[in-house]
């Protein structure tokens, strides 16, 4: 509004950011690696080697990555129940460029991929009728997005944030769709230990099933909603 001071306007915009970005701490060596959340209450120490990024989207829970084996394993808590997405890790086609930023004390090169996504179609789930219904539509939509990456051949580790690895040294910064993902500080060679455990707590699955899981569990519910709606207001006569 034009009645708002311009400070107050910096405040408030600052309030959102901070309200939309969380920490996430990636520890790893030369093959595996653990992207956690940071506790917003716990006081950063020496973490080991690793890096902490910030990122301005939701995400899933501990994930865990054997870029040797080619695996990943990530906890994600579903209507109460925690189960362990258990599959291979996604190739993406990288293509290396000449262009360069700084980031801290590294200079990163881009590198681009494209990827088809999966998201939940929700009209689709809330309006599914039965096996025969020829207007159905599907359940989750498609959609091919630009990833831009930027990564630091000077720390040769084939790593990266979440689900990313893949590049000739650690990836420092990524962009994709409406998730940015930032390092802001890497810690190396600490004298500390390093442990990175892979999750063990939950029901093993795999990413699809996981995901027509979710859609089921949508249905149903919507399906209770329904039945609340409906009884809402009876009685008897």
């Amino acid at each position: 509004g034009r009645q708002i001071p311009e400070d107050r306007k910096k405040e408030i915009m600052q309030r959102m950011k901070e309200a939309n970005e969380r920490t996430y701490i990636l520890t790893f060596d030369k093959s595996t690696s653990i992207y956690k959340e940071e506790e917003r209450l716990e006081q950063p120490g020496n973490q080991g080697g690793g890096g902490r990024f910030g990122m301005m989207s939701g995400a899933g829970g501990d994930y865990y990555k054997d870029v040797r084996d080619g695996r990943y394993l990530v906890k994600n808590e579903l209507f109460g129940k925690i189960f362990l997405v258990d599959d291979k890790l996604p190739i993406l086609e990288w293509k290396l460029g000449g262009e360069t930023k700084q980031i801290g004390n590294y200079t990163a090169f881009k590198a681009t991929a494209t990827r088809t996504i999966k998201r939940p179609n929700m009209r689709a789930i809330f309006r599914r009728g039965g096996d025969n219904d020829e207007n159905k539509e599907e359940e989750f939509t498609e959609k091919e997005i630009e990833i831009t990456a930027w990564y630091a051949p000077d720390v040769p580790v084939n790593q990266g944030p979440g689900e990313y690895w893949g590049l000739p040294g650690l990836i420092l910064e990524i962009n994709e769709d409406k998730t940015t993902i930032l390092c802001s500080e890497i810690v190396l060679n600490s004298s500390g230990k390093i442990e990175i455990k892979a999750p063990k707590k939950g029901k093993k699955i795999s990413r699809e099933d996981f995901r027509k899981l979710a859609a089921k569990k949508m249905v149903e519910m919507k399906g209770q909603f329904k039945r609340k709606k409906g009884g809402k207001g009876r009685g008897k006569s």
